[in-house]
């Protein structure tokens, strides 16, 4: 299965961009990030649409997706790991995981989300969520194959 990570914003040198890449590389799975960017200078609703048109475009064909909202679904590593296994185990080739922007996401976009999940109810830099993310995927194949690393 190949994971996409599909993010708002470019991410330069940084001590995130260190952990994504330490994460993505321990990873059994392909772990992809494409990075879309609005360069206008948009507020509210008109960024969210011309962001969710960027994310959108960017999803590969037949892709399970996975928006991650703060409303989303808060789910244990366990869980996690577990719902990874089952889209795996489905046969589905690649998994696609949605970072948006600050303002939020347009509706089409949690419209074409399989699933909705969360980090929690604070806050979060979208550039830390994309450490956290690759973080939490090699943390579920760890689970998955019975590594050491989780600890419950």
């Amino acid at each position: 299965m190949q994971i996409v990570i599909i993010a708002v914003g470019k991410l330069k040198n940084s001590p995130e961009l260190e952990l994504i890449e330490t994460y993505s590389k321990r990873c059994p799975w392909s772990v992809k990030i494409t990075e879309v960017e609005e360069r206008r200078p948009l507020k509210g609703s008109e960024r969210m649409a011309k962001e969710a048109a960027l994310l959108l475009k960017a999803i590969p064909e037949g892709s399970y997706v996975i928006v991650m909202d703060e409303r989303g679904k808060d789910l244990r590593s366990t869980e996690f790991s577990k719902k990874l296994g089952n889209i795996a185990d489905n046969g589905v080739k690649t998994l696609t995981f949605i970072i948006g922007g600050a303002e939020g996401y347009d509706i089409s976009v949690k419209k074409r989300a399989d699933m909705l999940i969360s980090f929690g109810k604070m806050t979060w830099p979208h550039m830390m969520v994309r450490a956290m993310l690759c973080e939490q995927i090699y943390r579920a194949s760890a689970i998955l194959s019975n590594h050491p690393y989780h600890k419950d």
